[in-house]
């Protein structure tokens, strides 16, 4: 299993805890029972953090004409609102969440140039409750097609989420293999698309980041 370098570190630390637990059971308890429940106990959590942090090996086909999946998934929301922090304008908001179970690797929707970032500190609430979008903690990012119309994502953490990674920057040209960033532990992404978008997803779909086509330009 190949992993993702968002969970190096955390990789390395579990993986030291489980070392050294391995040898103090060894060292200091006798019981067998005790032993298995104990390591037991921890290779389960040792395993979804790995699992976590699982970089899968997938095949992207760019196609500036589709909005593709940014994040692994399920459609939580869709709704015409207002995007007040950038565009200034209705849109059409595609919300995707991502439990812990899910690949948390974000991928750039559409290609473009990156023509906004901005970082908010927030909350931390469930990410697939109304108020998240809002009062979490996100990071929105803005890309602009050749056309000149903008597509916004908006990475938001969620009650066990705490960081959010990014690996681009404002002026970069990027394309839908470009990966956006990395969210640790159950979030969520929002779409916020121009009006009139034909979506071909619905409430509720699971979808595959860089691989499901969320809509057509």
């Amino acid at each position: 299993m190949k992993f993702h370098k968002a969970g190096k570190r955390t990789i390395s630390y579990f993986t030291a805890i489980f070392a050294v637990l391995i040898l103090l059971l060894y060292l200091f308890v006798s019981d067998n029972i005790i032993r298995l429940v104990i390591g037991g106990s921890y290779a389960v959590v040792y395993f979804l953090v790995i699992q976590f942090f699982r970089y899968p090996q997938r095949t992207i086909v760019p196609n500036e004409n589709v909005i593709i999946s940014p994040a692994d998934g399920k459609i939580c929301e869709i709704k015409e609102t207002f995007e007040s922090e950038h565009l200034k304008t209705k849109c059409l908001q595609v919300s995707i969440f991502m439990s812990p179970t899910n690949v948390h690797i974000n991928w750039i929707p559409v290609p473009g140039q990156v023509t906004y970032m901005k970082h908010k500190d927030g909350e931390f609430y469930a990410a697939f409750k109304d108020k998240s979008a809002e009062e979490n903690e996100r990071t929105t990012t803005a890309v602009k097609l050749k056309d000149g119309r903008e597509i916004v994502m908006k990475q938001i953490a969620g009650a066990m989420a705490r960081r959010i990674i990014n690996y681009v920057e404002v002026g970069d040209t990027v394309n839908q293999k470009t990966e956006l960033g990395f969210i640790r532990f159950g979030s969520r992404v929002d779409l916020y698309l121009p009006l009139g978008t034909k979506l071909n997803v619905k409430l509720k779909d699971k979808v595959k980041g860089s691989q499901t086509i969320i809509g057509e330009l």
